[in-house]
């Protein structure tokens, strides 16, 4: 068990103000898969909005990564944003959280080549060229099972794909949502993009880094031109070797990616920080906008870490993503020096309410 222990001003437990947010404080729950959502519709659980209520103390909730496409989804359980009957459930997920008092942006991915034939009904995974994953295999329901070799998308695939988050985007904000965050780490299909080793294309979406970047910037601004960019955010983990992830160039890779961001006018930008590159005190300078930081290590991101992020300004908001499953009132907790539950180590994916609602919250 760990224990933080409060100070007279605690930076996380400050108000935070821009644009369209309006935060109580600056903590922010991840997205984190949980793999809950019916399997065959992609309608979220039944649980679900237990379960974001229960953390609407957050000064901004982001969900769990939400398909944009039939062949976007990573496994099983994963929920979308395709149908009407997923929007409606998200519509009552996200009236829930406004009830509470809770702001709330929905995640939209799509995973790429980090799926597999058994997931997708027998479709072969799509991804910017055709190279497989060969370090590990992936989880189905059918078990573990070695990845295939994806298919490279066509040009006019790409382009559909950039309808697709568009359209999930405008789904996302009739059924309540604040706005959305286009999940672009960890080695989906934006990085797949972007790195190197897994972009072979030699089209106008590959080879350069102009180039790599295209895709993302091009679904960025068709997004902001369906909701407006006040409502939309993009998620990076620059350098990070996920899923078999190479980026040769992160440095400037990144920094070019955030100068042509940056007069958007976006409403944040979320950096996940891992491996050698310091992607926070790189890109900080470099953006003038909104800035939530993450960290993708074995332990997650502790209350003294994230203060020290805020009050050095390298951050305006932290996520904090493991603990909130188990510490449901995170920012009270932290609030009122109590001690924190550790991360689970079971019931984390799938499954219904065990795991998943049934974490209490402290003692007041």
């Amino acid at each position: 068990m760990t224990t933080f222990t409060t100070t007279t001003v605690n930076p996380l437990l400050t108000p935070y103000r821009r644009g369209v947010l309006n935060l109580p404080n600056r903590i922010a729950m991840a997205p984190m898969t949980r793999g809950r959502a019916d399997d065959t519709t992609g309608v979220p659980s039944e649980h679900a909005a237990d379960y974001y209520t229960q953390r609407a103390g957050a000064g901004l909730l982001i969900t769990e990564g939400i398909s944009v496409h039939p062949l976007g989804k990573s496994g099983p359980g994963i929920p979308g944003l395709q149908t009407d009957e997923q929007a409606a459930r998200w519509r009552e997920i996200t009236s829930a959280v406004h009830a509470a008092g809770g702001r709330i942006f929905a995640q939209l991915w799509h995973a790429g080549r980090m799926t597999h034939p058994v997931t997708l009904g027998g479709e072969t995974p799509t991804a910017p060229s055709a190279v497989p994953i060969t370090e590990a295999p992936i989880y189905t329901s059918e078990g573990l099972l070695p990845h295939v070799t994806p298919r490279a998308l066509s040009i006019a695939e790409i382009r559909e794909l950039v309808g697709a988050f568009a359209g999930a985007a405008r789904r996302a904000i009739d059924a309540g949502f604040d706005g959305i965050e286009l999940h672009g780490a960890n080695g989906y299909l934006f990085k797949q993009f972007h790195a190197e080793n897994t972009n072979l294309r030699t089209d106008r979406y590959g080879g350069s880094r102009e180039n790599r970047l295209r895709f993302t910037l091009e679904v960025v601004d068709a997004v902001i031109a369906e909701i407006g960019a006040e409502r939309v955010a993009l998620r990076i983990s620059p350098d990070n070797p996920e899923n078999q992830i190479a980026e040769t160039d992160a440095r400037d890779t990144y920094r070019a990616l955030v100068d042509a961001l940056d007069p958007l006018g976006l409403a944040y930008l979320h950096i996940l920080e891992r491996g050698d590159y310091a992607a926070l005190a790189d890109l900080r300078p470099r953006w003038s906008g909104t800035l939530i930081a993450n960290h993708n290590g074995p332990s997650p991101v502790d209350p003294a870490t994230a203060e020290r992020l805020v009050a050095g300004e390298l951050a305006d908001v932290v996520a904090f993503g493991r603990l909130f499953i188990s510490n449901p009132d995170l920012p009270a907790r932290i609030a009122h020096g109590r001690e924190l539950a550790p991360p689970p180590v079971v019931d984390i994916y799938g499954g219904g309410a065990r795991g998943y609602v049934d974490y209490p919250p402290a003692s007041a």
